[in-house]
């Protein structure tokens, strides 16, 4: 334990094997399918609807919205926003875009029977400028390093009119452990047992998003920690300093 305490001071650098983008294939796509369990274990879904509740809030809760999510993998998470979108009469469009074939083919798959959602193979800096009211990255920027960040950041506002939603990972021992065991409880992928641990050693801690903030020349605190070890970042389109909610 006392290795994961040093390791985990700061944020690992090493790639995921999901960023090797000259394998995948069906190893791939089984690992995309064993995150979705892990996701519901996890939580991972409800910081990136807490986020996007309150940006679609602070527009004056218009009845049409859209949402692109970008590196969405499979795409999971999003279904508690259809949810919402259903419970409130919102006219939602939702956008899943990702890098992968693999994970478009899964996102295809999983929502064949949902006419809300559209699939695109694109990477994030090949996004047109406001192409959605939101954009949304769910475990997707902790893939960039320190200085690679606040680049990410920025071109996730151009796309977006609204503002920025990121749901990341907290970078702490505990969900460390938990995930590790996890994953090989869940599963005998070597995407899912390599990455999973590695997604939490590449996470973030207050500082890392208080250094965020300062690159993009952001005032005020712009995110929350969120039940179970997630950070919930919140920026608005033109930057300005949110109101602290429960």
């Amino acid at each position: 334990m006392a290795y994961v305490f040093r390791s985990l001071r700061q944020r690992a650098e090493e790639p995921e094997m999901m960023d090797d983008f000259s394998k995948g294939g069906p190893e791939l796509r089984k690992a995309l399918r064993h995150l979705r369990r892990l996701n519901r274990i996890f939580g991972a879904a409800a910081p990136t609807l807490y986020g996007v509740r309150r940006l679609w809030t602070e527009a004056g809760k218009p009845k049409r919205f859209s949402v692109l999510d970008i590196g969405s993998g499979s795409g999971d998470v999003n279904r508690r926003l259809l949810r919402w979108a259903d419970a409130n009469r919102i006219e939602l469009s939702l956008t899943l875009a990702d890098i992968t074939e693999e994970a478009c083919e899964e996102a295809r798959r999983f929502y064949r029977r949902e006419p809300r959602v559209r699939v695109m193979r694109s990477d994030l800096f090949a996004l047109p400028e406001a192409c959605a009211d939101v954009i949304t990255g769910t475990q997707f920027v902790h893939h960039f390093v320190a200085d690679e960040l606040p680049g990410a950041v920025e071109r996730m506002l151009n796309a977006s009119r609204l503002g920025v939603v990121i749901n990341d990972i907290h970078r702490h021992w505990m969900p460390w452990a938990a995930v590790w065991l996890a994953t090989r409880i869940v599963s005998n992928n070597r995407y899912i047992r390599n990455d999973g641990p590695l997604s939490v050693a590449k996470g973030f801690r207050a500082e890392d998003w208080n250094a965020l903030g300062k690159s993009l020349g952001l005032s005020g605190k712009f995110y929350n920690w969120r039940p179970l070890f997630r950070y919930v970042v919140v920026i608005r389109k033109n930057g300005a300093e949110f109101k602290q909610r429960s």
